[in-house]
């Protein structure tokens, strides 16, 4: 009986076994045949775009001018009119020299104007008194001469004692400093009593006309060459014409709100850094800008018709870019594209290698084989699109 219940019990554990393995060669089958099914993968079909692209350029703001203000006599600051900072107008006074010895020259001028006409008046009573005398052959015409000789000396003397005094009251005017324009004073590094005279390094100070600005850029030939390429013009001033209005970006990142004009470019390239100064104007009306801050330009490169695609649609082999696009039979095929250097956003502009109504792999394909065939799964375009446009 022992025996029987044993036996049984064997085979009752090999009939276990048998289903198990069964079980489980079942399932290596079943994963088998999934992997070898074609994966799902998202695809998005390339439609054409309207897009603007933009380059920052780091920029100088500088006032449309920028004046040093010297002194064009030597003396002590008698008088601060201004502070930093202050808004002026053209002729208003700024600062008052001490300079006594233009005074005394002036005081000195007059007096010999002074003399000078008392000594014309001596000499044209000497030729008064000897005119009727040489009438009446009383004297010879030879003294009549040279009374008139004298006369005419003291009158060059009094021109040239005019002429002193307007020179003494020129450099007397110097003494009061005016500004030679509207504009906004900067700093004031001199104070009252500091002595000044016209060779000092340093100016009394500067004043900035920022009713508009200058921000100043530049870019380097490859840069250059790529702009006469964008702006069509068979002249430099035509191609300058054709530029857009372009924005400045302040150093918070935020936008200024008045858009201006690239209106020169230089015509040399900068042996020492390869690049070209180029000028773009600001208006600043609320006088926002300030002469020497910095900011970038941007320029706007608007395009239309240009075929866009995520850069997370592409892998970068060798230095070049790759999309996968869906072939024939559903196969994922490995496409080179060539794309502009400036992007739209998280797009790339593609120039070379796709065409409209091709159909690209979205995403998740790091494990993507070349020629693999795959299960599409067809997005909507836009909302592959829908950052672009917004």
């Amino acid at each position: 009986m022992t025996t029987t219940i044993r036996l049984l019990a064997i085979l009752l554990f090999s009939a276990t076994l048998a289903a198990c393995g069964g079980d489980a060669a079942k399932k290596a089958e079943m994963a088998a045949t999934a992997a070898a099914a074609p994966q799902p993968y998202p695809v998005f079909t390339v439609q054409s775009q309207s897009a603007t692209l933009e380059s920052d350029y780091p920029a100088t703001i500088e006032g449309i001018q920028d004046i040093d203000i010297r002194p064009k006599v030597d003396g002590f600051i008698e008088r601060i009119y201004v502070d930093e900072g202050a808004t002026v107008k053209k002729g208003q006074l700024l600062f008052k020299i001490n300079a006594p010895q233009y005074e005394q020259q002036v005081r000195t001028a007059q007096a010999a104007i002074s003399s000078a006409e008392a000594n014309v008046s001596a000499a044209q009573l000497q030729v008064n008194k000897t005119k009727p005398l040489v009438a009446k052959d009383i004297i010879s015409k030879y003294e009549l001469d040279a009374a008139m000789l004298t006369l005419q000396s003291r009158k060059a003397a009094l021109a040239q004692a005019k002429a002193e005094l307007v020179n003494a009251r020129v450099n007397l005017g110097y003494t009061s400093i005016t500004s030679p324009a509207d504009g906004i004073v900067g700093s004031i590094p001199f104070k009252t009593g500091s002595l000044v005279s016209g060779n000092s390094a340093q100016p009394l100070t500067t004043v900035s006309n920022i009713s508009k600005v200058y921000a100043y850029f530049s870019l380097n030939e490859k840069q250059l060459l790529d702009f006469a390429n964008t702006y069509k013009g068979s002249t430099l001033a035509a191609q300058m014409k054709n530029i857009p209005p372009v924005s400045l970006v302040l150093a918070d990142g935020t936008i200024y709100a008045q858009n201006g004009k690239i209106e020169s470019i230089n015509g040399q390239i900068n042996t020492n850094t390869g690049s070209a100064s180029l000028r773009a104007t600001f208006p600043n009306p609320t006088a926002l800008l300030k002469s020497g801050a910095s900011a970038s330009v941007r320029i706007p490169q608007h395009l239309n018709n240009v075929i866009l695609i995520p850069q997370k649609s592409t892998t970068d082999l060798q230095g070049k870019k790759f999309v996968y696009l869906l072939g024939d039979s559903a196969k994922a095929i490995s496409t080179p594209i060539e794309v502009m250097e400036l992007t739209k956003g998280k797009f790339y502009v593609v120039t070379k290698g796709l065409k409209m109504g091709d159909k690209v792999v979205l995403e998740g394909f790091q494990s993507l084989k070349d020629g693999t065939k795959i299960k599409p799964e067809e997005l909507n375009a836009d909302s592959v699109y829908a950052e672009i446009k917004k």
